[in-house]
């Protein structure tokens, strides 16, 4: 979640600094992340409010930003984050491990890259995952 505090963020710098510092990953895998995943994951796929609203795992991040991805950019979605420098589940723990270094989001005492590792094959859990059924039918 985002820090809640009275200084304002620097989303974009802080992004960008990242960056910089860790040029592994596109910056659009960072905003992903900041803009979109995290609600998405929150609010779509946990089906949190604002009552129920907790902290979420690093499967659970993985698995929303998985849905977001297939619903946002279809049969590409692999594609899309191998050219972001996503190889892994474990690549989405360390942007989101390097957002919290730069106090984006936060996390716990307990969270760990572990939590990321292996969470599903991202060949399978995009390539496979998408049916143009699916697609044809939302259109």
């Amino acid at each position: 979640m985002p820090e809640e505090d009275d200084t304002p963020m620097d989303v974009e710098g802080g992004i960008m600094d990242i960056c910089r510092r860790d040029p592994r990953f596109a910056p659009a895998a960072y905003r992903f992340v900041m803009y979109e995943g995290i609600e998405y994951t929150t609010r779509e796929y946990l089906q949190l409010t604002e009552a129920t609203r907790r902290h979420l795992t690093g499967q659970e991040v993985c698995e929303g930003l998985r849905r977001l991805a297939l619903s946002q950019f279809g049969f590409m979605a692999f594609e899309v984050w191998q050219s972001w420098g996503i190889r892994t589940t474990a690549d989405w723990g360390r942007v989101v491990f390097n957002l919290c270094d730069h106090k984006l989001l936060q996390r716990t005492e307990q969270d760990t890259l572990e939590d990321f590792e292996n969470v599903y094959d991202l060949r399978k859990g995009l390539k496979a995952a998408f049916k143009f059924e699916d697609a044809i039918s939302k259109a």
